[in-house]
């Protein structure tokens, strides 16, 4: 599972870097820190994006609130926007603002298909 996630995130990478003036880098252990880290981190020089990663093939995933936190709190510190990856098995990349996610009622975070589809960015709108 752990590699799954790596071999999404260098993925995004790839796109980045494919993507001329855009660069990314991942952070390899992020989430085993504990210190805030996010997954990726992508500049174009002009724009700082701090991105948490996940790659699913349920069409759900819930995020712990530290999760969400930790990525607030790098982005804020570090003058990146802090965006949500999420890769469903073929569908492709979304991104998503944390803001946009809701809280459950036992104060995680779920991100479903649904809604990324309908307040989610694919990749190329991500990079404009």
């Amino acid at each position: 599972m752990k590699e799954k996630g790596s071999r999404a995130e260098r993925e995004l990478v790839h796109k980045f870097y494919d993507t001329y003036p855009w660069i990314a880098l991942r952070a390899p252990g992020s989430g085993s820190t504990p210190l805030p880290s996010p997954d990726v981190l992508a500049t174009n020089t002009k724009r700082y994006l701090a991105i948490e990663c996940k790659s699913i093939k349920s069409k759900q995933k819930t995020f712990k609130p530290e999760e969400i936190e930790q990525l607030l709190e790098f982005s804020k510190r570090f003058g990146a926007e802090p965006w949500i990856g999420i890769k469903f098995n073929h569908k492709g990349w979304f991104f998503i603002k944390p803001e946009e996610i809701k809280q459950t009622k036992q104060n995680n975070y779920s991100i479903t298909l649904n809604l990324v589809e309908e307040k989610g960015i694919k990749f190329e709108k991500l990079i404009q």
